[in-house]
């Protein structure tokens, strides 16, 4: 059973919801959040990257940094910018990008049930991005930004959403700078809050989509909290963490490229000679970027010459859930034995760009920075569930979801 409970949120005035949304705090370096913030005292990069209220000397994790989204987050309760509700409830959340739409529950889920794998992971997490956002909640007493989890479609639940949504006003609703469409709906009806809740208490598994830092932090507060208070009935609001949950339905996978900084002392012909012991190579039309159109297959960009590469036959296994990811079958086949590219996670010559900047942007990362690119088919949410249903990790930068959750139109208090 999947534990998802309404909760009191924190949230802005509604004409201020608008200002106050940005973007994940991690898609962003500092220069850059301290310019989004520079002219908006209301925005919420004050709170989640309160470093840009600081002096430059200061590093981004120092203490100070997380004493300061403390007293950022307070004040902007205490000036009315934001205020707490009365009852526990749930809210839905809308995103709209071109033609596309993704509708999900804001709900509190259970540290326990990420323990116990209900919540079910696919990617490793680094120390010290959990240790960031483990004292970054801990010292606001709150889980500032929300987790991002995914379930298979229940149809109950999307006619609940679909007929408040047609009978409701929404609190916010609002376009942002990248022409993604906000609306939020404020879903207090007691009996209908109930019905969710009952069930998601059927639903087997939540998924998490993007944000396995922020959950693994998130839970990490919780247990730190269960020790210093060691009678704890689990009810504490310390106990469940910030989600919002969209059926798999609605989720759009785009591709994540990848760029190399060198052809690991080959010659183009060398390394096309060397590709073709596992792919099928073929140039693309002169002159026209090279975007794969079903899995197995990959674009490469390697001196202003497009290359479709399909894999062949017994280089990858096809009944297992990780081998068979796009993201393996390349660094298994080509990365690794070709490009000496050992641990992609850590390998400062690789370098990974989300489809949302278009392969374009491949082509100038070739032209400046980098010598050769891949352009790459999106992963499908299908293939996300298989490996963590089999309790196993997708390859790194499997996955760049759009469009991205906006912080600061709820918060969830921990005590």
């Amino acid at each position: 059973m999947a534990i998802v409970r309404p909760f009191k949120g924190i949230r802005p005035k509604a004409d201020l919801a608008s200002k106050v949304a940005e973007l994940p705090y991690d898609v962003m370096n500092r220069e850059e959040a301290k310019q989004m913030g520079k002219e908006n005292p209301y925005s919420f990069l004050h709170i989640s990257r309160s470093e840009i209220d600081l002096d430059d000397s200061i590093g981004s994790y120092d203490e100070k940094v997380y004493l300061k989204a403390k007293e950022n987050l307070d004040k902007m309760i205490s000036d009315g910018i934001f205020s707490h509700e009365k009852d526990a409830i749930y809210y839905i959340y809308q995103q709209k990008m071109e033609d596309r739409v993704q509708t999900g529950i804001v709900a509190c889920t259970s540290i326990e049930e990420y323990l116990n794998d209900v919540i079910k992971k696919h990617e490793f997490t680094r120390p010290v991005k959990e240790t960031d956002r483990i004292n970054h909640f801990d010292k606001c007493d709150a889980n500032t930004e929300p987790v991002f989890l995914t379930y298979r479609s229940n149809e109950e639940i999307n006619s609940i959403i679909s007929t408040w949504i047609a009978n409701h006003k929404p609190e916010y609703d609002f376009v942002t700078e990248d022409e993604i469409t906000h609306t939020l709906w404020v879903l207090d009806d007691k009996d209908l809050n109930n019905k969710i809740q009952s069930i998601f208490a059927g639903i087997d598994y939540l998924y998490i989509a993007d944000g396995h830092h922020r959950t693994a932090s998130a839970v990490k507060v919780g247990l730190k909290r269960r020790e210093e208070n060691p009678n704890f009935t689990g009810e504490e609001e310390y106990n469940y963490f910030l989600s919002i949950i969209f059926p798999d339905k609605d989720l759009y996978i785009m591709d994540y490229n990848r760029v190399v900084k060198d052809l690991n002392g080959l010659s183009k012909e060398e390394l096309i000679t060397k590709v073709e012991e596992n792919f099928v190579v073929e140039k693309a039309e002169k002159g026209i970027q090279f975007k794969p159109s079903k899995k197995h297959v990959f674009g490469m960009f390697l001196e202003d010459e497009w290359f479709k590469l399909t894999a062949k036959e017994g280089t990858f296994d096809k009944n297992d859930p990780v081998e068979r990811i796009d993201a393996e079958i390349l660094q298994k086949n080509l990365l690794a034995p070709i490009l000496g590219i050992g641990n992609p996670r850590t390998d400062k010559r690789i370098d990974f760009v989300g489809g949302i900047r278009g392969l374009r942007e491949l082509e100038k990362r070739v032209s400046t920075d980098m010598k050769i690119a891949f352009s790459m088919y999106p992963t499908s949410i299908e293939d996300l569930f298989s490996i963590a249903d089999a309790g196993e990790v997708m390859p790194p930068k499997s996955t760049w979801f759009e469009p991205k959750l906006r912080s600061g139109l709820i918060v969830h208090a921990l005590s």
